[in-house]
């Protein structure tokens, strides 16, 4: 028997309304297989736990979560409560607390009809975006100078470690290597002469190592004009938090939308608990309105069933979800559908558990 104890954290929006579903499909994988067991434990934090209690989490919420397997997160954010709060105080807290160093967003087109782009398939857009997790730009340290005076001054600094900047590059170039696929690095070393300049410099030294992968390298700029016009260019790519926080949603856009963007937040030495999310948003605007795409948080599912070394499972949870998308009948009106967000996580489960026989 494997059994997997996950933490949920369903947060705001229409977080709780997809992570439902994803607890549902996990729950009828234990069903139809008894060598798998889950157990959940909800916690309640997010912009509403912040509005009563002034912080978006307990203060000691890392030592509660540190023993689990997994944490499967719904979303955060909330008109009230400031982004950089929601953002920082639970979100990254969690991704720099248990070195989540490694975000694995995959772009890949599960069906034609949902790309907006002329005369491109399945076979074009189809790549991993892995992006650093843990500090560059993202890493909160900078001043605010004379604030409200007239010589005020705000300074962003992006930190960019040996440790950290070398160990996102190496597990790319290993993912590329396993998957036999090239692998693409995207900086802006032309106008970043610090950062950037040093990011390239790791990613030509780790190269050297990896003979056999096939590389190449864009300005940020550049990328994101190819992720538009020509994404066959791109099988793995590796890439800083900041950037592989805009290209993926770039992703997003030429593969259907946000509510079919997923990502992994990885501790690869599983010294602590990984993290998995849709990565649409709280989406306040429908929540509770029963029609959120909970196809997402599902693929999240997946993810999570890949780390935990459920590869079949996790397979079938990516071709189930392929499958929906091609029948068309039992879509959320995102996706030009009618169906509620039960109705659709319901017929996935039917499906799924179907297809498994």
């Amino acid at each position: 028997m494997k059994h997997f104890n996950i933490a949920l954290i369903p947060g705001d929006g229409i977080g709780p309304e997809v992570v439902a579903e994803g607890i549902k499909v996990l729950k009828a994988i234990e069903e139809a297989d008894k060598t798998i067991s889950f157990t959940f434990k909800e916690f309640p934090w997010g912009c509403e736990y912040y509005l009563k209690n002034g912080k978006m989490m307990d203060d000691d919420a890392l030592d509660i979560l540190k023993d689990y397997d997994a944490i499967y997160l719904g979303a955060v954010g909330y008109p009230g409560v400031p982004d950089h709060i929601s953002l920082r105080d639970l979100l990254i807290k969690i991704r720099k607390g248990f070195d989540q160093y490694v975000n694995l967003r995959p772009v890949e087109l599960l069906h034609p009809d949902l790309t907006p782009l002329k005369n491109k398939t399945e076979k074009d857009i189809d790549m991993l975006v892995i992006r650093e997790n843990s500090e560059g730009e993202y890493s909160g340290a900078g001043d605010w100078l004379f604030k409200d005076k007239p010589e005020e001054v705000v300074l962003q600094t992006g930190v960019f470690s040996r440790k950290g900047t070398e160990r996102i590059i190496r597990y790319a170039y290993e993912e590329a290597r396993k998957s036999n696929r090239t692998l693409t690095s995207i900086s802006k070393g032309n106008a970043l002469n610090y950062s950037m300049v040093f990011w390239d410099q790791v990613f030509e030294e780790v190269g050297k190592e990896y003979p056999d992968v096939k590389t190449y390298s864009y300005l940020v700029d550049a990328a994101s004009l190819y992720f538009v016009s020509q994404p066959e260019r791109f099988e793995v790519v590796v890439t800083s938090n900041l950037f592989g926080d805009i290209v993926t949603d770039i992703g997003a856009a030429i593969t259907g939308g946000m509510g079919l963007a997923t990502g992994a937040n990885i501790n690869p030495e599983r010294k602590y608990p990984s993290m998995f999310e849709p990565v649409h948003g709280s989406a306040p605007d429908i929540a509770g309105k029963g029609i959120a795409n909970p196809i997402a948080a599902i693929w999240s599912v997946s993810q999570m069933l890949d780390f935990f070394g459920l590869e079949e499972w996790a397979e079938a949870v990516l071709n189930t979800i392929k499958q929906i998308l091609k029948e068309n009948t039992y879509l959320t009106p995102d996706l030009g559908g009618s169906v509620s967000t039960d109705e659709l996580g319901s017929h996935f489960v039917e499906l799924l558990i179907k297809n498994r026989g």
